[in-house]
């Protein structure tokens, strides 16, 4: 018995000292971290995933930092003409007296912006945005320490948005070197750096949220999408990664968004980089055509099943694409043995092939594979395109879907440049409606409705009827200077 009761109080002993153990670390505030070992099974059924946090981001800073430089321009802007308050006819007697209370109004004026740009050379050669210096008058950089120096604009794209400028400094400049854009990981680490709102050198940590966004701004567009804070005055800075490498050019945010910015990807600016430095501009290539994502919508109207590619909406007469043999309704594939994945992967691959070079572009249509030889034309400058009054009324217009439709006019045809005058022109879209939601707008014209030409409101109505409930309908838009493909379902 004895020797059970020291047992009891062995125990008893044992008990308190730990007890004591772990108040002592919970008061203390002391962090005990406990390893739980899981099952030989569970372990083979998880993937190990390595969680790597930055501890900081001193030394990829202390690294870039001298290469950020801000970017200050000055641009002449014409005031626009407004009549003086009560003015009377040009040399009405009351000028004087007008001109002396309100003044002399300016007939321009200067304009003053913010941006950023990074050095990319020894000798001057920054990065930046074609808008932070487009139409400037005077361009004036600011590196890091406060010097300030006039700068040349050495060439921009407003495509790419991609400008080069130069600085000539004394000495050698540091400059932070190109990294590759397309080995960046959506959630890696990245920072965005430069001028935000004019706050001098300001940098932001984020990841990568996503890759190949389109935001429908026109020109080429692949953008990276960052959480890394971008401000009005970051454009032309650079997104760097934890290598201290440019992997972005810092280009644009959504205004009503939090946490949402866009860069170029580097590898963009490196493909045109010296079209910019010997040339001052970019002759890319033209394939001529215009294209449009499929959308599942699109997909089961035209039957396309899994298909992968760009879809042809229109095709520019007498372009490399018209010469070749593609036609509206094709879908490009693969070019070069480059498959599109993307409906905006294929401007990219072709503005990066020399005008004059012959590719292999296969299509898809009407399910069937073909491959065509197609040379490959230069960009064309751009056109503005003229507005006007379309040339409609809205005598026999009839209502259908949501849509309030009449016939084409040969005047509304002459205008937009469209072939043939067959058509229904929409002059109304009621809020709500099917029309509405996939984006029909007043101005349209139905050119074609499943791939029938239509000419009359009571053809579209024939086509409706045959049509059952919920099952969709293929709908060819002329919009402006440009044709696309919508689908509608029958409700």
């Amino acid at each position: 018995m004895p020797g059970k009761k020291m047992t009891y109080i062995l125990w008893g002993s044992g008990l308190l000292i730990v007890g004591a153990f772990v108040g002592l670390v919970l008061s203390s505030g002391l962090k005990v971290e406990l390893t739980l070992h899981p099952s030989k099974a569970d372990a083979e059924s998880q993937p190990s995933v390595p969680v790597i946090t930055p501890t900081s981001f001193v030394g990829v800073v202390k690294q870039v930092y001298p290469a950020v430089v801000n970017i200050n321009t000055t641009t002449t802007v014409k005031a626009p003409s407004y009549p003086m308050p009560f003015s009377g006819p040009s040399g009405s007697p009351f000028d004087d007296f007008f001109e002396r209370f309100f003044g002399q109004m300016p007939k321009e004026f200067k304009q003053r912006s913010l941006g950023s740009g990074v050095v990319i050379s020894g000798d001057g050669f920054i990065l930046t945005n074609s808008h932070v210096v487009e139409k400037a008058d005077q361009v004036r950089v600011s590196i890091l320490g406060g010097q300030t120096f006039n700068a040349e604009v050495v060439g921009k794209d407003k495509s790419t948005d991609v400008a080069l400028i130069r600085i000539k400094a004394d000495k050698a400049l540091p400059y932070a070197a190109l990294g590759d854009s397309d080995k960046l990981e959506v959630g890696e680490w990245v920072l965005a750096m430069g001028n935000p709102v004019g706050l001098d050198h300001t940098v932001t940590a984020g990841i990568i949220s996503a890759k190949g966004r389109s935001l429908g701004l026109g020109g080429l567009e692949d953008f990276l999408q960052t959480d890394a804070s971008i401000n009005p005055g970051n454009s032309g800075g650079p997104l760097v990664n934890l290598q201290g490498q440019v992997v972005g050019v810092n280009t644009a945010i959504l205004a009503n968004a939090q946490g949402i910015g866009f860069a170029i990807p580097v590898n963009i600016v490196r493909t045109f980089l010296p079209q910019l430095k010997t040339k001052g501009r970019i002759d890319r290539g033209w394939l001529g055509v215009s294209i449009q994502e499929i959308t599942p919508e699109i997909r089961d109207a035209m039957g396309l099943g899994q298909a992968q590619g760009a879809l042809v909406a229109d095709v520019i007469k007498g372009g490399p694409a018209d010469r070749a043999g593609i036609q509206r309704g094709d879908i490009v594939a693969e070019l070069n043995g480059k498959p599109i994945d993307r409906y905006s992967k294929l401007p990219l691959i072709v503005s990066s092939v020399p005008p004059g070079s012959v590719v292999r572009v296969k299509i898809l249509r009407n399910g069937k594979p073909y491959s065509l030889q197609v040379k490959i034309g230069t960009f064309p400058d751009e056109d503005e395109t003229a507005s006007g009054d379309d040339g409609a009324t809205k005598e026999r217009s009839t209502s259908v879907m949501g849509m309030t439709l009449a016939p084409l006019t040969s005047e509304f045809a002459r205008r937009h440049g469209i072939e043939a005058d067959k058509g229904l022109i929409v002059l109304e879209v009621n809020p709500g409606s099917e029309a509405d939601f996939i984006g029909i707008a007043p101005g349209d014209v139905i050119l074609e409705v499943d791939k029938r030409p239509l000419s009359t409101v009571e053809s579209l109505e024939s086509i409706l009827k045959s049509k059952r409930s919920g099952e969709s309908i293929l709908l060819l838009i002329k919009r402006q200077d440009s044709t696309l493909y919508l689908s509608l379902r029958k409700r």
